[in-house]
């Protein structure tokens, strides 16, 4: 255990400084709790908890490494918190939450933080409900008017219509995320088997559809009252800010709300099962997919650390028995073993899509799973499983502290359930001290023949795939006569301030763009970097330019399919060896493509990078090409297209790719290929593929790290050797003519949505000409959540969870498109309001107060721009791609803060010409098709 002398180390290290510090200046009715510290070698957040006269937990983490704070509001109550048959409540209310309260505006909760340059959204689960905004730091108070005004003042401004439209998002969501997708209504179903009748999981967070039906404005408002108090929230708050300043914000506008009612925490009673459960079902999919778990503890129950290790030994990747058993065998496509915890409960979980190429009887499967079980027992547990779980363990902790949201995120959980924000330390340790008889002994405990529920996912009419008969059928479900326990009405608060100005802003915050600096290895490879302080962690990507766009169209597939093959073998070592090699230095390495590049994400330790870029070269200049990894990778690849077939998205984007560019051209057809030109692929194929893309006059390199300039370099020096001239692009095919103006139907038989595209080729990417000035011109029709477009669709008529706008433009070519995922019975409804939206805006243009928004929330919002270093890469990527000037946000803030209206909208009139549009959807054509031929537009059935 010597190894384990540097985690031990650490995790003593972890250890801050907590103490209770006298309260100088406090405002009255604000209580410090607590100040925790991080010693400088440690890993941990430092943060001071608070408390209001209310209740209202508060906790303040300041870090002004970036011009941004984090503002989260977590209340303790999840979808755990409903009664059968009145589900869906907790989730239903975080959308009511966002349609305005007594002194903010129907949709100015999305204006007010979209126009102060920031982002937002909210977030429900089984557990708690959290709010959340990422501004410029000189927006703070503003968003605690907006948050303490939706937790004080909602009810007065609640209305049926509001009810009712956010209803109907709900469903769209339901429609497009569950009913919509592949497997999408197995977590419902399995849950059903797994808990017993009334449990709090045993229905879907977003409720089942009957339970939105009979939900009524009263319940809404009971559910506030009941849930909502201060009492039972935490706001957290994280970034550059004044604390004094804040904490008499925060007394000034949440201290002036009524407690709620006492909220207790639930009882943890563990989950038990009488016997084996067996469920299948049949949906729209290629692969079969058995499911399996175990019911074990609850979130921080003294056994999860070790459960957590034992599901990572059994199916956590390539080094674990599951991929040896099911994947590498090629019984499945995909396996895996996982523990995901709640606060009320754990599932000890496993999954494989079984290849059909193999039969796909999921039978087999069942009893692999069970053999690789039986393995482990006999096996038993070694101290590099021990070892690597640990680790991967401490480096995701430092990971997940590269953004204040991380950090914010952290300390709201840990404080939400339990109590204690503080928490890093002591899970580090809980993981640090897992032993090997504890593995042993949680697996005899909650594993080693127990009851279990087995769930079977076929495709529809093969029902003799599944692996045994149904056992279990879900009862009946009893629907309570009350949603939500009846509470006293809460008295109208009078507000002690005028709620009604909304808080200026402060001072602009000084942006920080970061300080890049750009160097080449020996053999010229660019190298652009940027030095952070944050945390000891190395980003490191290298770019090929190529990927899709270098391949033939009758080999389209083979860039990923040469990336995937680089991911395994070594001429030294294993796939698994060198998983495993990673997995013991808590790094990432991925080789990859896209339709422009391949490409090499590195993600490690600083202390670790040196191992880490040993083993990237190893991959990079030695790959083994065996033809055991390439049938195995080729046949994952077969399987995943078929299974793409039935996710409608995949099926609309690849129609609308081919719609663009044509069936002869790269851009045409997908990355992932078709099951024609994969099939024909071969080993050569990659081998020289490999020769094309992978030489150093194709590369680049973005890193981010605490390193300086030459330190980088002095350790990339490896990649020196490198060899090759660049590849040039092959020409582009001609581009087919657009029949402007004619729908597209591609036909998803029973699909509970149509996905609507509307689009047609355009500009190309530049940084400051037409296609940023287009990006704006943009913006207030479909660039924002409160854009036309999406006010329209989803706030006005409840068509759908989300509809949008947008230019993309790349290298060489640019698209323009609007799209939605609509509920089928409004196809042809939701098509005449997207031409007419995009028609009046044509004609007519944004106005002045749509061009005001737009400049505010463009040029405030780039604070947030480089605050992880996967932004700050993504910066310095468009530099070195587009040889753009390290200026060139300044230069677009100078244009967005000039340009005229006129300007913008003769843009609009140039760009948006519906006539030049084409217009695909993927949906039921035997319930679409005759509404949309009777708008009086051409239309022709699509085949893929």
């Amino acid at each position: 255990m010597k190894k384990w002398i540097l985690a031990a180390a650490i995790s003593a290290a972890l250890a801050g400084c907590a103490s209770q510090e006298s309260p100088v200046n406090l405002p009255v009715g604000v209580t410090l709790l607590e100040t925790v510290k991080v010693a400088e070698s440690g890993i941990g957040i430092p943060y001071k908890k608070y408390q209001l006269a209310n209740g209202l937990t508060v906790i303040l983490h300041q870090d002004s490494s970036d011009p941004l704070v984090h503002v989260d509001v977590t209340y303790h109550v999840g979808s755990a918190r409903e009664v059968e048959g009145r589900s869906g409540f907790a989730h239903l209310f975080e959308h009511m939450m966002f349609q305005g309260s007594q002194h903010v505006g129907d949709e100015q909760h999305f204006k007010t933080v979209t126009e102060a340059g920031g982002t937002l959204n909210g977030t429900t689960n089984t557990d708690r409900t959290n709010y959340f905004e990422t501004v410029p730091s000189n927006q703070l108070e503003k968003m605690l008017w907006l948050e303490s005004d939706r937790m004080g003042f909602f009810l007065p401004a609640l209305t049926e219509e509001k009810f009712e439209v956010q209803r109907e998002t709900v469903k769209n969501e339901r429609a497009q995320r569950i009913d919509n997708q592949p497997y999408g209504r197995m977590g419902e179903k399995f849950n059903q088997a797994f808990y017993s009748q009334g449990h709090q999981y045993s229905w879907p967070v977003i409720g089942w559809p009957d339970d939105l039906e009979r939900a009524n404005l009263d319940d809404v408002k009971h559910f506030f009252q009941r849930w909502y108090g201060p009492n039972n929230a935490t706001l957290t708050i994280g970034g550059d800010f004044d604390e004094f300043q804040t904490l008499a914000w925060v007394n000034k506008y949440f201290g002036e709300i009524p407690a709620g009612p006492k909220v207790s925490a639930d009882e943890k009673t563990l989950v038990t099962l009488d016997k084996t459960r067996y469920i299948s079902m049949e949906d729209k999919v290629h692969l079969p997919l058995l499911r399996i778990a175990f019911p074990t503890v609850y979130a921080r129950h003294q056994d999860e650390a070790a459960l957590d290790l034992l599901s990572n030994i059994l199916g956590g990747g390539k080094t674990s028995i599951f991929y040896k058993n099911l994947v590498k065998d090629g019984y499945a496509v995909q396996a895996g073993v996982s523990h995901p915890c709640q606060e009320l409960a754990c599932q000890f979980s496993m999954y494989a899509l079984a290849n059909p190429a193999k039969g796909g009887n999921l039978a087999d499967i069942e009893k692999r799973m069970n053999e690789s079980i039986a393995e482990f027992e006999q096996r038993g547990v070694t101290d590099d499983d021990l070892e690597k779980v640990k680790v991967q363990f401490e480096a995701g902790t430092i990971f997940g502290l590269q953004s204040v949201s991380g950090k914010v995120s952290t300390l709201a959980f840990n404080q939400t359930f339990s109590g204690n924000p503080d928490m890093i330390s002591s899970d580090l340790k809980r993981y640090a001290n897992v032993t090997k008889a504890d593995v042993m002994r949680v697996f005899e405990k909650y594993i080693k023949n127990k009851p279990m529920v087995v769930m079977s996912v076929v495709p529809e009419g093969q029902e003799q795939l599944i692996a045994h008969e149904d056992t279990f059928t879900p009862p009946v479900l009893t629907v309570s006569s009350e949603a939500v326990e009846a509470v006293a009405d809460h008295k109208q608060i009078v507000s002690a301030f005028d709620r009604t100005i909304m808080p200026a802003a402060g001072p602009a915050p000084v942006l920080q763009v970061p300080q890049l600096w750009t160097g080449k290895l020996a053999n010229n490879i660019q190298v652009m970097g940027t030095e952070s302080e944050e945390t000891p962690t190395v980003e490191l990507i290298i770019y090929l330019n190529g990927g899709h766009r270098l391949v033939p169209v009758e080999e389209a597939g083979l860039a990923g399919l040469t990336a995937a093959m680089l991911n395994e073998s070594s001429m030294k070592r294993s796939s698994e060896e060198l998983a495993q090699a990673l997995e013991m230095l808590g790094s990432g390495v991925t080789f990859g493509s896209s339709a422009y590049q391949s490409y090499i994400k590195v993600s490690s330790l600083t202390s670790r990078l040196d191992e880490t870029l040993a083993i990237v070269q190893e991959r990079l200049f030695e790959p083994a090409f065996k033809a055991e990894d390439f049938d195995r990778l080729k046949q994952q690849q077969l399987q995943s297209l078929q299974h793409m077939m039935s996710d409608p998205n995949f099926l609309a984007n690849t129609a609308f790719d081919g719609l663009m560019y044509g069936s002869d051209s790269p851009l045409g057809v997908s990355s992932s290929g078709t099951l024609e030109s994969v099939s024909s692929l071969t080993l050569d194929d990659v081998k020289a593929f490999y020769q094309k893309q992978y030489r150093a006059g194709n590369a680049q390199i973005i890193t981010v790290s605490n390193l300086s300039e030459s330190q980088i370099l002095g350790k990339l020096a490896g990649f020196s050797q490198w060899q090759g001239e660049a590849t040039p692009l092959p020409t582009l095919a001609g581009l087919p003519k657009l029949q402007g103006g004619k729908i597209y139907i591609l036909d998803k038989p029973g699909a509970a949505q149509s996905v609507i595209k509307i689009g047609k080729r355009a500009l190309p990417y530049d940084a400051t000409g037409e296609y940023f000035k287009s990006y704006l011109m943009n913006y207030p029709l479909g660039g924002a959540f409160n854009s036309r477009i999406n006010l329209n669709l989803r706030e006005d008529k409840g068509y759908t969870y989300g509809a949008s706008s947008y230019f993309a433009g790349g290298i060489e070519l640019g698209v323009y498109e609007a799209q939605a995922s609509v509920r089928t019975d409004v196809t042809s409804l939701a098509l005449v309001e997207f031409f007419n939206e995009i028609n009046k805006y044509k004609t007519s243009g944004m106005t002045d107060e749509e061009l005001a928004f737009m400049r505010a929330s463009i040029s405030q919002g780039n604070a947030l721009d480089y605050e992880t270093p996967y932004q700050k890469a993504g910066f310095m990527r468009r530099i070195q791609r587009y040889q753009l000037d390290t200026d060139f946000t300044e230069q677009q803030t100078k244009i967005t803060n000039s340009i005229s209206k006129d300007e913008l909208n003769k843009l609009a009139s140039q760009q948006l010409d519906l006539k030049s549009m084409v217009v695909l959807i993927v949906g039921d054509k035997a319930s679409i098709e005759a509404d949309i031929k009777a708008l009086g537009y051409p239309v022709e059935n699509l085949e893929l």
